[in-house]
C-alpha cells in the first residue's frame, strides 16, 4: 500500500492508507485504543477496536509509550471532532521501536531544561508549528526573488576581512595565510554579483560575536541580502516593502493552522501591505521626544526606541536617512547633507524591532577609500571591493533581512531562541 502523509488525508477519505510515525499520546476505553499519531506533517487519531484487529495488534497498543514509532494501516474517515479533522479506523499496526521514558511530558518544564533537550523539544506541537512557519518564510523568500528575475549568488562563509567593523567577528586560523573570519554578511560579495548580473541575492548563515543577551540576538543566524545595480535608496525601499508584503501574505495564506497553534493574533499581520509608512530619522527623533524620551540626535535607535517609534503605526515602518556616523562605511552619504547616510531600517510592530537594514552603497572610489581609512580598516583585504569602483562603477543599493527576527515577529514569539532548530547564543553551544 502506498505511503501517505497526514497532511494529505483530505485526498483519501474512505480509502485504505498506510501511515508511519510516532506516538504523541494515547488513551483507552477498554475495548478501544485511541492512538494519537504524528508524522511530521500533522496529527491524526487512530482508532483501534479490539474486534477489528488481530489480538496481537490490540495488545501491542498497550506497549506503546510516548514517542514510540510504528506503522499503521486503516481507512480514513472525516471527523470534525478529532484532532486534525480526520480519524483512521485501524486494520493493522506494527511497531518499529518502543521509546524509553520520554523526558518531555505535558507538564511545565523550565526553559533551560527544554533548551538542553532541544533535539527532542522540536517534536512538540508548538515547535513543530514554528519550524513550519520558518520553512514557509524561507520558501517565500526564494520564490519572490526567483520570480523577480534575481540570480542567487552564494557568498563565502570564511572571509579575509570584516564587512561592518572588527569588534564582533569570530576569528579562526587559516593555514599559512593568517586569520580568517566567519562572515557577518554576504553583502560585499553580493555587490560584486550585482555588477556582473544586475540583480542578485545571497542567502546563508551569518555570524556576530556580540556579547548580547537580549531576546533579539543570536550569534549564528540566517540572512537574505538582495543587491541591485542602478538602484537608489527609494528603489531599495520600494523593493523592501514589496518583498515584505509577499512574505507575510504568503505565510498568512499557507500557514493558518500553524499560526492558530501558536495562538498568534494575525490582525496586525493582515495590515502588512504596501505602502509602508516612511519617516526620516529626524521625524523618528521627534516621535521619541513627544513620547517623553530623552533620546539624543546622533545616536542609533536602540530596542526601546524602535518599539516606541513602531507603536505609532499599524504595520512595519521604514526609518531612513540616519546619521552617517552610526552607519557602516560602505553606505553612501546624502549629497544634500553629508552628515546623513542614504540608509533605511524597517521596524516591525509589537516591539520586534529591526527586521530589514539597507542602504544605497557608496559608488565613488575616492570616497570609499577615504572611509576605509577613517575606519582604520586594512586596505589590502578590500582591494577587490575597491575594484568594483575602479571598473564600471554604478549607483546600487540593497538590504538584509534576518530570517530569525522575521520568524519571531510573524509567529509572535517572546524569544528568538525558538526561531531556529538549534540556536547559538553567547551562553549556549549545545546540543
Amino acid at each position: 500500500m502506498k505511503r501517505t502523509y497526514i497532511e494529505n488525508l483530505a485526498e483519501h477519505i474512505g480509502e485504505d492508507v498506510t501511515l508511519h510515525g510516532w506516538l504523541y499520546n494515547k488513551r483507552s476505553s477498554g475495548k478501544i485504543w485511541f492512538l494519537l499519531l504524528r508524522d511530521g506533517t500533522g496529527l491524526i487519531q487512530c482508532v483501534v477496536a479490539k474486534n477489528n484487529v488481530p489480538e496481537g495488534v490490540f495488545s501491542d497498543c498497550d506497549k506503546l509509550t510516548q514517542e514510540s514509532s510504528f506503522r499503521v494501516k486503516g481507512k480514513v474517515r472525516k471527523d470534525d471532532r478529532a484532532p486534525g479533522g480526520y480519524e483512521l479506523d485501524v486494520a493493522d499496526l506494527s511497531i518499529y521501536s518502543i521509546s524509553k521514558e520520554y523526558p518531555i511530558t505535558p507538564k511545565e518544564h523550565g526553559i533551560e531544561f527544554l533548551a538542553d533537550r532541544r533535539h527532542l523539544w522540536l517534536r512538540s506541537s508548538r515547535q513543530h508549528a514554528i519550524m513550519r512557519v520558518r520553512h514557509r518564510i524561507i520558501k517565500a523568500i526564494r520564490d519572490y526573488f526567483d520570480g523577480q528575475g534575481f540570480t542567487l549568488v552564494d557568498s563565502p562563509i570564511l572571509t579575509p576581512n570584516a564587512s561592518e567593523g572588527t569588534s564582533t567577528l569570530f576569528e579562526t586560523p587559516y593555514f599559512d595565510l593568517g586569520n580568517a573570519y566567519l562572515t557577518q554578511s554576504g553583502q560585499l560579495y553580493a555587490e560584486a554579483g550585482a555588477m556582473a548580473l544586475g540583480k542578485v541575492y545571497c542567502f546563508g548563515p551569518t555570524f556576530r560575536a556580540e556579547k548580547s543577551k537580549t531576546r533579539r540576538h543570536l550569534t549564528e543566524f540566517w540572512m537574505v541580502e538582495p543587491e541591485v545595480a542602478f538602484n537608489d535608496l527609494n528603489d531599495d525601499m520600494d523593493l523592501a516593502e514589496d518583498f515584505l508584503e509577499y512574505i507575510v501574505q504568503s505565510v498568512l495564506k499557507d500557514r493558518e493552522k500553524e499560526l492558530k497553534v501558536l495562538e498568534r493574533n494575525t490582525a496586525l499581520l493582515q495590515n502588512v501591505k504596501k505602502p509602508l509608512p516612511r519617516v526620516t530619522y529626524d521625524e523618528a527623533v521627534e516621535i521619541l521626544h513627544k513620547k517623553g524620551s530623552a533620546f539624543e540626535w546622533g545616536n542609533d535607535l536602540g530596542g526601546t526606541d524602535e518599539t516606541i517609534v513602531s507603536e505609532q503605526f499599524d504595520r512595519p515602518v521604514m526609518v531612513h536617512h540616519y546619521p552617517a556616523a552610526v552607519k557602516a562605511f560602505y553606505m553612501k552619504r546624502d549629497p544634500q547633507n553629508p552628515k546623513l547616510a542614504l540608509a533605511v531600517d524597517v521596524l516591525a510592530p509589537e516591539g520586534y524591532g529591526e527586521i530589514i537594514g539597507g542602504s544605497q552603497r557608496e559608488d565613488d572610489f575616492d570616497t570609499l577609500l577615504e572611509r576605509i581609512k577613517e575606519e582604520k580598516l586594512p586596505e589590502a583585504p578590500f582591494e577587490w571591493y575597491l575594484d568594483l569602483r575602479r571598473f564600471g562603477t554604478v549607483p546600487h543599493a540593497g538590504f538584509g533581512l534576518g530570517v530569525e527576527r522575521t520568524v519571531s515577529w510573524i509567529c509572535g514569539l517572546e524569544h528568538i531562541r525558538e526561531t531556529i532548530p538549534f540556536p547559538r547564543m553567547i551562553y549556549r553551544l549545545t546540543p
